[in-house]
C-alpha cells in the first residue's frame, strides 16, 4: 500500500499560499476521502426505545399547540452524526410525530420525499393531492416530493407515526424547501389508490396503455402486508429472511425514488443474518421482541422501538420472543442503485 505524503511534508509558505487561494492538496487527505475496504463511518448502531420517546412526545403535546409546531415531532438523532444534524443515518431522517384529536397539521409541500408509518392510535388521516388516506397502526402512507399533503385526527386518543424522509440528502444539496398552501378539497374518492390496486397482479384496465403513475399506490395497509408476510413465511425455510418490498404496482420499482421500504417477519426463536449491504438502514419494530447485533454491538428491542444500522454493517437479528416479530425497514438502496454504487457483500 502506497504511503501518502502529509501536510507536514509541505513547506509552510506553500501551504499558506494554497490556503490564500482557496486550494487544498488532495493527497494528504486522500485516504480519509477514499479509505480502503469499507467507508469511514460515524454512524453508530443505536436503539431508540419507544418507552423513552412516548412520554416525552405526549409532554410535547401539552407544551406546544399544533399551531406553534406545524409538525409536532421528536427527531431520532444518531449521536455519532451530531444531534444537531437530525440524522438517523447520513441519508435518512426519522422523526416520531404526534397529532391529537381534533388537530390539523396544515397543508404544505416540500422538496424532500416523506413517508408516514403509523405506530399508535386510530382516527388519523393524511390528505395527499385531494386523496384522503386513513391511518391505522402499521399503515405506510406516501407523501412524495412536490405533492400537497396535510394531516388530521377525527378519532380519540393520540396518534403517533414515524416520519422517514430523504431530508439529509436533499438538505446537503442545498435543495430543501417548503411551500405552504390552503387546506385541500378532498375528492369524493377516499383511499382511491388503495382501491385501484387491491391485489398483486391485478390493475384497473384504465392503467393499461397510459403513462405509468410514479405514485400509483399511496397507502399500503398493514393488514395486507401482514397477511402477505405470513403467506411468504409458509414457503420460506427457517433462517431465510421473510421480507417484502413496498413497490409501485404499475412499475414493480421501489415505491419512492431515494429511500426504500420493506417489511420483515421473524418467526419465534429465529435468527437471520442479512447480507452485508452498502446502504444504511433504520428498522422500526411493529411488534415483537428480540435482539440485533450490529457490527458486534448488541441492541435489545421491543414493540415500537427503532434502531439504526450503518452502511456496510454486519447485521444479525434474532426474535427472542414466543410470537412472531414484525419489522419495518427504511434504507437508501434505491438511491445507491441509481447512482451506480449499491453493493451486497458475502458475510461468510
Amino acid at each position: 500500500m502506497t504511503e501518502l505524503g502529509t501536510l507536514e511534508d509541505l513547506p509552510l509558505d506553500y501551504r499558506k499560499g494554497l490556503t490564500a487561494k482557496n486550494l487544498v492538496p488532495l493527497w494528504p487527505s486522500l485516504r480519509a476521502a477514499l479509505p480502503h475496504g469499507i467507508p469511514t463511518r460515524r454512524t453508530r448502531p443505536v436503539v431508540w426505545k419507544y418507552d423513552d420517546i412516548r412520554p416525552r412526545l405526549m409532554q410535547a403535546g401539552d407544551l406546544t399547540p399544533i399551531e406553534k409546531a406545524e409538525r409536532r415531532v421528536l427527531v431520532l438523532a444518531n449521536p455519532g452524526l451530531g444531534l444537531e444534524n437530525m440524522q438517523a443515518t447520513p441519508s435518512i431522517y426519522i422523526g416520531m410525530q404526534l397529532i391529537l384529536p381534533g388537530e390539523t397539521a396544515p397543508n404544505h409541500l416540500h422538496s424532500p420525499s416523506a413517508v408516514r408509518f403509523v405506530v399508535e392510535g386510530q382516527g388519523g388521516y393524511t390528505v395527499v393531492n385531494g386523496e384522503k388516506l386513513p391511518m391505522d397502526k402499521g399503515d405506510l402512507i406516501l407523501t412524495p416530493s412536490g405533492l400537497w399533503h396535510e394531516h388530521g385526527h377525527e378519532g380519540d386518543g393520540p396518534v403517533v407515526w414515524l416520519d422517514a424522509l430523504d431530508l439529509p440528502t436533499v438538505y446537503a444539496m442545498e435543495a430543501s424547501f417548503c411551500i405552504e398552501g390552503e387546506s385541500q378539497t378532498v375528492r369524493n374518492q377516499p383511499d382511491a389508490s388503495q382501491n385501484y390496486f387491491t391485489r398483486a397482479g391485478l390493475a384497473p384496465m384504465s392503467a393499461l396503455g397510459r403513462p405509468k403513475d410514479a405514485y400509483a399506490l399511496k397507502r399500503f395497509p398493514w393488514r395486507d402486508v401482514r397477511t402477505s408476510l405470513e403467506a411468504l413465511a409458509s414457503v420460506t425455510n427457517k433462517g431465510e429472511a421473510v421480507q417484502l418490498a413496498y413497490v409501485n404496482p404499475e412499475t414493480g420499482e421501489p415505491c419512492m425514488p431515494v429511500l426504500g421500504f420493506s417489511a420483515i417477519l421473524l418467526r419465534p426463536g429465529e435468527t437471520i443474518s442479512p447480507v452485508r449491504r452498502s446502504s444504511s438502514a433504520v428498522i422500526n419494530v411493529v411488534e415483537g421482541q428480540g435482539q440485533a447485533i450490529v457490527d458486534g454491538v448488541e441492541l435489545d428491542w421491543g414493540d415500537s422501538d427503532t434502531f439504526a444500522v450503518p452502511t456496510h454493517a454486519v447485521l444479525q437479528i434474532t426474535n427472542t420472543g414466543t410470537r412472531p416479530a414484525y419489522l419495518f425497514q427504511v434504507d437508501e438502496a434505491p438511491m445507491q442503485r441509481k447512482l451506480g454504487f449499491y453493493q451486497e457483500f458475502p458475510t461468510g
